[in-house]
């Protein structure tokens, strides 16, 4: 059974194109969970018109912030996998096949993307050659290549992942790290996914950090005392 976790916040501009790209790759067991955090527009509406058993949406949460909405569709999910999708993307119809087919051997994949811009045109031709992303732990504690609509990964590293740190700086990191540690992570380099970038995003991804060294060295910190953390209370 696959669980697809959306997190969405006033995301009526591409919500439905979204949608209908994973329902499409999904069996009748499957399972979309959207955490809505307080959408004041029509999100809500024109996902509950899909009136499809597959989605069930938990609305009127008040977390005010993306990683601990997606925390919330985390915990709501039932699937042996769990995908991670944003609300402004497009799944291209292989995705779930393709990664599917690693999932039998790693915890945690992530897959490469197309970055597209608000009008659907291609900006980058690969989200991994634009951000020089590959697994280890060490090139991504110094250059982070986790990005979270990308990945997706077994039931099992739930355990290890939630909750998630409140210093935690986005979600897709955590997990990334912690699928280094305890799990057997890869990145695929097929193209599953047009990556939206449309100026609104919460993530930074693909483009150059505002923050400054101090602000850097103060997050890594933080992450490695948040990990070794975590990882202690299963030694």
């Amino acid at each position: 059974m696959i669980s697809v976790c959306i997190a969405t916040y006033n995301g009526e501009k591409y919500i439905k194109e979204q949608i209908d790209s994973i329902l499409s790759q999904l069996d009748d067991d499957d399972e979309v969970i959207v955490s809505d955090d307080s959408s004041i527009d029509n999100t809500i509406e024109i996902i509950e018109n899909y009136n499809d058993p597959r989605i069930k949406i938990f609305k009127g949460n008040t977390f005010y912030n993306p990683i601990f909405n997606f925390e919330n569709a985390l915990k709501q999910s039932n699937g042996d996998y769990i995908f991670l999708s944003d609300q402004d993307d497009i799944w291209l119809p292989n995705k779930v096949n393709v990664v599917m087919s690693y999932l039998q051997e790693y915890d945690c994949v992530v897959s490469d993307a197309f970055i597209i811009d608000i009008d659907e045109n291609i900006i980058y031709n690969s989200f991994f050659e634009k951000n020089n992303s590959k697994r280890g732990f060490l090139h991504n504690f110094i250059k982070n290549g986790y990005i979270g609509c990308c990945m997706a990964f077994n039931r099992r590293m739930l355990k290890y992942i939630l909750p998630f740190p409140a210093s935690t700086p986005i979600h897709d990191i955590w997990i990334g790290f912690i699928s280094e540690l305890v799990g057997k992570t890869t990145f695929c380099k097929e193209r599953l996914i047009y990556y939206r970038r449309h100026g609104l995003n919460h993530s930074m991804a693909s483009e150059r950090s505002r923050n400054s060294i101090g602000v850097k060295l103060r997050y890594r910190v933080n992450l490695l005392f948040n990990l070794f953390k975590r990882l202690f209370r299963f030694i």
